[in-house]
């Protein structure tokens, strides 16, 4: 099963190489350098420059989408892991955007897609023209527009801004996405098509599949009613599957492709937040309770070092100018010939003129 998530992740055996091709799962972009570690994790010499070029020009689309998060991903997937992944009923449509947005659209008596009509509106009309701003700069602009109810007090900005899972889930809606510096804009590529939450369904399936109902309302963040109706609207579709310690779902033209997935073959350093590791299925990814408490936290995971698809290694990368060092902790011993390349590739990467390793 993991085989085949790596396969359908692009980090099986053949190597894409194309940057835009590899970007079919979204990358998350939270951690600095995450979504182009990703990225390079897929492809043949991405570089820096090369990956900042894509973004800017569009060709790889940084948004918020997926979760109201910071994600990279193919133009033609702009929609479909952004606006179709918002709920369309008012009060799933709160739930979504997280308890505090809820309890302040409850207490100023206003409707969640009223809202959010309000601030997209505000957001598209800020960036019209070709306009890039800074968050900072699109936060002034919305405070002369939005209603001063949907703008509470912030501590840590010192300031009234308007309520941060409402700002993003609005920059999903009005399609608005960061050039390499982080400025927002709208223009060229715009959200195509109307795709529906079931095509979402069936992309996430087709990425991290066997999967459950649980795992899909993780990965999409959509509240449990509306991820339940395309649920059920997709389930006559697929094939039911178990194995030991899960149940899940596969649409049955994968099932030999599941069957069939090539064991993998090398050493990768993957980002903390690496399209691989964001599958919800992290039982069957990190069986060790332990262990997955120490890879996935709530701010600052490590990377992991994979050596032939299994995990053998949590690694950290600090910059000190252009002096990169790198912390490796060795789960299972880990050739140091195989996985020089890799340390090369990062190094080359971040633009590092000399890379420290240490090893534990």
């Amino acid at each position: 099963m993991l085989w085949f998530r790596l396969g359908r992740l692009g980090l099986g055996p053949g190597p894409l190489a194309d940057r835009v091709e590899a970007a079919a799962a979204p990358a998350s972009d939270f951690m600095r350098f995450g979504a182009m570690q990703a990225l390079s994790a897929r492809t043949n010499g991405l570089t820096r420059e090369a990956y900042e070029t894509a973004v800017d020009d569009g060709r790889l689309v940084r948004a918020h989408t997926l979760r109201a998060a910071i994600h990279v991903q193919r133009p033609e997937d702009f929609a479909l892991f952004g606006r179709t992944l918002i709920a369309r009923d008012d009060e799933e449509l709160a739930r979504q955007m997280g308890t505090p947005a809820r309890k302040l659209l409850a207490g100023a008596g206003i409707p969640a897609n009223e809202a959010l009509d309000e601030v997209t509106a505000a957001t598209e009309a800020a960036l019209a023209g070709g306009t890039r701003l800074t968050k900072d700069g699109l936060h002034e602009e919305l405070r002369s527009t939005v209603r001063r109810e949907l703008m509470p007090w912030c501590k840590g900005c010192g300031s009234h801004h308007v309520a941060p899972m409402l700002w993003r889930f609005a920059s999903v809606s009005a399609g608005a996405r960061r050039d390499a510096e982080g400025h927002y804009l709208i223009g060229r590529p715009k959200p195509k098509g109307k795709p529906s939450p079931a095509d979402a369904l069936r992309r996430f399936l087709a990425l991290y599949g066997p999967a459950n109902l649980a795992d899909f309302l993780a990965w999409s963040s959509l509240p449990q009613a509306t991820g339940t109706r395309v649920w059920e609207e997709v389930s006559p579709e697929l094939a039911d599957l178990e194995w030991s310690g899960g149940a899940g779902s596969l649409p049955p033209e994968d099932l030999a492709a599941l069957e069939d997935a090539a064991e993998p073959q090398g050493v990768l350093l993957l980002a903390a937040n690496d399209p691989y590791l964001a599958q919800p299925d992290r039982g069957s990814l990190v069986p060790d309770p332990a262990l997955r408490k120490r890879l996935f936290r709530p701010v600052a995971s490590p990377g992991t070092v994979l050596l032939d698809g299994r995990i053998a290694g949590v690694w950290r990368a600090r910059a000190k100018g252009r002096r990169l060092s790198i912390e490796i902790e060795e789960l299972e011993h880990i050739p140091r010939r195989r996985i020089a390349p890799e340390i090369e590739r990062i190094a080359a990467l971040r633009e590092a003129a000399d890379v420290e390793v240490s090893w534990s």
